[in-house]
């Protein structure tokens, strides 16, 4: 088997050989094959792209045609539309060339009226110098025989003509001036009158005038030898720690609190109180019960303050301005207490609104913050109202009660109706009898000056100030001051007092003239 294998090895070879040989052939001419074909399609495709190439050139160049045609034809309409409207626009020209043609001859013939017109006017007004020249100089001869007649002259004649001129004139004024007057008079203040008469009945106030002392009862006649101390020590620690005196007298069961602070006389009477019900009086404990009772009364105050706001329908607002409203209650002014008046002038305020058809919740708000700068420390300078003006500022109140509570005293301009219905409900409630307290001095004083302002006007003979100071009477010169001066007298006396006094209320200003004609029978 060997033998026969090993012979039949180079046959096989041989045949590998010519198997190899026939696979290359047959690969290389399949070969060939494909690439004679791939060339021939591609001439194909070349030849196909030519073609389409040619036959869109040839669309596009119709489609080129076509839009030119179209182009043209635009062209064409537009420059026949241009050549119809200059046409029509040279027919137009040429009518108005024709109408201005007409127009001007027209014009030249009115030119030619126009001209014998002017010299008919001219020979008028020669006409006419010539008879104002013959005028003036009959008026010149009969002006020289008058004052040859009369023996005045003319510039004195022209004088006492203008003088009686000047009084007639002056009178007629005087006379109307008092219609007038006594008209819006008449209707103002019966509006005036109804709204304060209706804003006064719906507010019902108790008046009380504040005092500088507190009365406190006492069980038995020894208290006041506690209350007073070994040598005095308890009385003077009381004393140091409220900064009140304590009167200890002959009153029988009874010791008097002085002080001009409403606020330290309510702490020393509370803690005073406490101390006797406790029994135990010495220093430490009076120093330890008044800081006790003056934090217990600043809680106090800052609920009195939430339910007086309350009480008057007024909410939103700061914390801090409920303190001070608090603070009211131990606040005086001129012995009136400044929170019943606050509250009074709230209400007055929201009637008179409602009355004359403003908002009366911003009209209540004003009224109650208008004295809010008198709760301010002493050591704070500047008049109340500007001082309360600052504070509502500071804690964003409105605008207008802002002005309401800086102008209730002149101190600024008034700058809405508000401010004035602020500043009436002030003096109504002051103007009350019994509200407020008045020195003697202040009181004297305020009459001098109501007579001294009256007496300063010329023709007024005596002033008497009646009434307590609420009316001036005034006696006039009759031979100097007639009846329609002192119309005018009365209102001009009335607005310096207003001008330069600060009162509670109205003074009412009476002008009396009278003529006395007195014979002797002998």
């Amino acid at each position: 088997m060997n033998v026969e294998l090993y012979w039949l090895l180079p046959t096989i070879a041989a045949l590998s050989a010519l198997f190899l040989f026939l696979g290359w052939y047959i690969a290389s001419r399949v070969g060939q094959n494909k690439i004679s074909v791939a060339e021939e399609r591609a001439k194909e495709i070349v030849e196909a792209a030519e073609k389409e190439a040619v036959h869109i050139k040839k669309e596009k160049l119709l489609e080129v045609k076509d839009e030119l045609f179209h182009k043209k034809q635009e062209i064409e309409k537009e420059l026949n539309r241009q050549r119809n409207k200059l046409h029509t626009r040279e027919k137009q020209l040429t009518t108005k060339e024709e109408s201005i043609n007409g127009r001007s001859e027209l014009l030249t013939t009115q030119e030619d009226k126009l001209k014998q017109t002017e010299e008919r006017i001219e020979r008028k007004e020669q006409e006419l110098q010539d008879r104002i020249d013959r005028v003036r100089s009959i008026i010149e001869e009969q002006t020289e025989k008058l004052e040859r007649i009369s023996g005045i002259s003319r510039d004195d004649a022209r004088s006492v003509l203008m003088e009686n001129m000047i009084s007639d004139a002056k009178l007629q004024a005087a006379q109307q001036l008092k219609e007038i007057r006594d008209e819006m008079k008449g209707t103002a203040k019966k509006e005036a009158q109804r709204v304060i008469l209706q804003a006064i009945q719906r507010t019902a106030s108790d008046h009380s005038v504040e005092t500088t002392v507190s009365v406190l009862n006492l069980a038995s006649e020894d208290m006041k030898g506690r209350i007073i101390g070994r040598e005095g020590r308890n009385i003077r620690a009381f004393e140091a720690a409220t900064g009140i005196d304590v009167i200890v007298d002959d009153t029988p069961e009874a010791v008097i609190l002085s002080g001009f602070d409403p606020f330290r006389r309510e702490v020393a009477r509370i803690a005073l109180e406490t101390l006797m019900a406790d029994g135990r009086i010495h220093p430490a404990r009076i120093e330890e019960v008044v800081e006790k009772v003056r934090k217990d009364l600043e809680e106090e105050i800052f609920r009195v303050g939430e339910n007086t706001l309350l009480d008057v329908g007024i909410h939103n607002v700061h914390n801090e301005i409920k303190k001070l409203v608090g603070k009211m209650k131990f606040r005086s002014s001129y012995g009136q207490n400044l929170l019943q008046h606050s509250i009074e002038v709230a209400w007055l305020c929201g009637i008179m609104a409602a009355e004359l058809g403003l908002d009366a919740k911003i009209a209540t708000r004003a009224g109650l913050l208008h004295d809010i700068g008198k709760t301010l420390d002493r050591n704070i300078e500047g008049p109340h109202a500007l001082l309360g003006m600052d504070l509502a500022k500071k804690f964003r109140e409105h605008p207008i009660i802002i002005n309401a509570i800086g102008s209730h005293h002149d101190d600024i301009p008034m700058e809405s109706p508000y401010a004035p219905l602020v500043q009436a409900a002030d003096a109504i409630s002051g103007a009350r009898p019994g509200a407020r307290r008045e020195s003697l001095e202040g009181y004297v004083k305020r009459l001098e000056k109501l007579e001294t302002i009256a007496t300063g006007f010329e023709g007024v003979a005596k002033t008497y100030a009646i009434q307590a100071g609420r009316e001036v009477r005034v006696m006039v010169e009759h031979d100097r001051i007639d009846d329609t001066l002192a119309d005018q007298l009365a209102t001009d006396i009335a607005e310096k007092i207003q001008n330069e006094m600060e009162y509670p209320g109205q003074i009412k200003v009476t002008v009396i003239r009278e003529k006395r004609s007195i014979a002797f029978a002998k």
